[in-house]
This record gives C-alpha cells, sequence and structure tokens, in this order.
C-alpha cells in the first residue's frame, strides 16, 4: 500500500486507555506494517491495532478519538495539533475501505446488470423468438382468416376486386399456370391503391389493373407474379405484418388467433405505402427457372432503359421462349378487361 509505506516515519503523542474504567495514559503513536503501534513513553509497547480495523468515534470532531473496530471501550485520543497523524489514520482507513469488498454494493451491481440483462433480453429477444413461434404454430386456416380481414381492410382504397366472368376465367387460368409454393395462391386483380403487387397473410396476392392493362403481352404480370411469389417465399406475409404491428400484436395472435382490428387497420395502410422488400437478381431468376416464365419483360416493365435489370436481361433463362406459355390469345385478352370498363 503506497499510502502505508508513505507514514511508517510518522509518530504523535496522544492519550490512550484500556477500558473505560482505566485513567487515560500518554502514549507516543507510530504506523507499523499495517498496523498502528502505541507504546509508552519509555519506549515499550502497550498494543498494536490492525489499521483494517480502526474506527473513529467522532468523525470531524476534535480531539479525535480512535477505538478497535468491536471495542469501543479502548479508545486513543488525538489532539488537533496531530493533524498529521489524524489524516494519515483517516487515509489508510479510506484505502482501506475502498478495497474491502462491499456485498451491499456488489449486491446493487448485480441487480442492475440483472434488471439490464433482462431489459435487453425483452427488447431484442423477445419479440423476435415470440414472432418466430408464432409464425410455426399460427395453423393455415387463422392465416386465411387474417389475410381475408386485411383484405376487407384495404378495400376502402383499392376498391373490391374486379369480377368480370371472363377475366375471373382466365386470371384462374393464370393462377394454375404459376401455382404458389404455399398458400391457397389466390389472385385478385383490383383497381387502385398499389404500386404492382402485394401479398396477404394466406397466400392471396392483389394485382394492379394496370399490369394486366397496360401491357401487350401477359409475360409482364406473370412476371410481377413471379417475383412477388419468390418474395413470400423469403419474407412469410404474416411475419412481415407482425414486424409492423409488433409484440403485443404477436402475443395476441397466439392467444387469440388474431393480430387485433388496430394491427390490421394499421397495417393495411402501411402497405399500400411501404417499399417491398427487394429481392437479389439470383432469387429471381431462380423464380422466372421454376415457373418458367421469361425475365425480359419483366425487366424491362422495371425500368424501360434496362440499365437497372440488365443482368435479368442477359441472363433470361427463356430468352428464346418458355416451354409453355404464360396465356393463350384469348385468355390474355380476356384476363386484360377483367376490370370492365
Amino acid at each position: 500500500m503506497t499510502a502505508l509505506t508513505e507514514y511508517q516515519r510518522l509518530e504523535a503523542p496522544g492519550l490512550w486507555r484500556a477500558a473505560p474504567e482505566d485513567q487515560r495514559t500518554e502514549v507516543v503513536v507510530s504506523i507499523g506494517d499495517a498496523t498502528l503501534i502505541i507504546t509508552d513513553m519509555r519506549d515499550r509497547a502497550l498494543t498494536h491495532w490492525s489499521i483494517p480495523a480502526i474506527s473513529r468515534a467522532n468523525p470531524g470532531q476534535y480531539p479525535a478519538l480512535f477505538h478497535p473496530d468491536g471495542d469501543p471501550g479502548e479508545t486513543l485520543e488525538l489532539r488537533d495539533s496531530e493533524s498529521e497523524m489524524i489524516t494519515a489514520i483517516e487515509k489508510l482507513r479510506s484505502a482501506v475501505e475502498r478495497r474491502r469488498p462491499h456485498p451491499g454494493r456488489l449486491r446493487l451491481i448485480s441487480m442492475l446488470a440483472s434488471m439490464v440483462a433482462v431489459a435487453a433480453l425483452a427488447l431484442f429477444w423477445l419479440p423476435n423468438a415470440v414472432r418466430d413461434h408464432a409464425l410455426r404454430v399460427v395453423p393455415d386456416v387463422n392465416r386465411n382468416a387474417i389475410g381475408a380481414a386485411l383484405a376487407e381492410q384495404l378495400q376502402a382504397v383499392t376498391g373490391p376486386p374486379c369480377r368480370a366472368p371472363g377475366g375471373l376465367e382466365a386470371l384462374s387460368t393464370l393462377k394454375n399456370r404459376l401455382p404458389a409454393q404455399r398458400g391457397s395462391g389466390t389472385l385478385r386483380v383490383v383497381r387502385g391503391g398499389l404500386a404492382s403487387t402485394a401479398s396477404l397473410p394466406g397466400g392471396t396476392m392483389l394485382i394492379h389493373r394496370e399490369l394486366v392493362e397496360d401491357y401487350d403481352e401477359p409475360d409482364v404480370v406473370a412476371g410481377y407474379i413471379v417475383a412477388e411469389r419468390v418474395r413470400m417465399r423469403a419474407h412469410d406475409p404474416l411475419g412481415r405484418l407482425l414486424d409492423h404491428a409488433g409484440l403485443i400484436a404477436a402475443f395476441r395472435l397466439l392467444t387469440t388467433g388474431s393480430p387485433g382490428e388496430d394491427a390490421l387497420r394499421s397495417y393495411a395502410a402501411y402497405l399500400l405505402t411501404a417499399e417491398a422488400p427487394p429481392i437479389a437478381d439470383e432469387l429471381l431468376l431462380d423464380g422466372f427457372r421454376t415457373w418458367q416464365v421469361r425475365s425480359t419483360p419483366y425487366a424491362y416493365a422495371q425500368d424501360i432503359s434496362g440499365e437497372t435489370t440488365l443482368h435479368l436481361i442477359e441472363a433470361d433463362p427463356y430468352a428464346g421462349g418458355t416451354p409453355d406459355p404464360v396465356l393463350s390469345d384469348g385468355d390474355w385478352i380476356r384476363l386484360q378487361g377483367i376490370c370492365g370498363s
């Protein structure tokens, strides 16, 4: 201990009493090896006090009164003129106190650390854990019901699905040509509200009418459907809903089978304006190969110049034509009229 070495040559007179009934005796106080040495005027050692076990009976008052910890009957009195010795004893006591274990402080630190760990767990781990568990255990019938309820919320903006009879038959043919790998795979053409396509829990896909009305070939809308099918595979529509709605909606889904009306209403507004999660070109090309659709028409629909979608054009798996057409000319014409006038 640096402070101990600093004060080992320090001496001071004082008054010592072994017990309350004894007379005070003039003594000389010096600092030894981790002890306070009390000697009489003939330099005979009367007692040794362990510095870690010294207590002060009257902090801040003078004359300073010290005693061994746990034995207030034995005392050492130092006058205020012996300030250097008093300061030395106090400094050594403080140094020792800092090095002592503090169970209360340790308990407090441990408790705070535990609280921080629990808070971090709740903030970072719990939401994802609840979300992922919900996605694993929610049955398809609940997914379909959530998708239907969400579709009702969306109709205020998108309008009801287009239902011209011939167009519905052609849309069913397109659905069979591009089957979903999970969920119902239902396709619905809507009049507005969407940028292009959107997927709902349960597998229903909404398609903006422009994708069937504004292009000369069905491969464009087929490309958008393929891209959305790939996106659904990479980003579960129910998972996207729970990511937006949060932990309470996930708990509610687990306990009641529905995320709640507020969550559906909020997500419906979000879905109509949010950018769809991006898809890597290689995943898209795998999708075009899987569903046997040309990627070039979709690429030019995304960027008429082809500059940002050049890879989809150059790596088109069916540049020379698909084994099976997306739709016959007659079905394509009927699909283009699905929304009527």
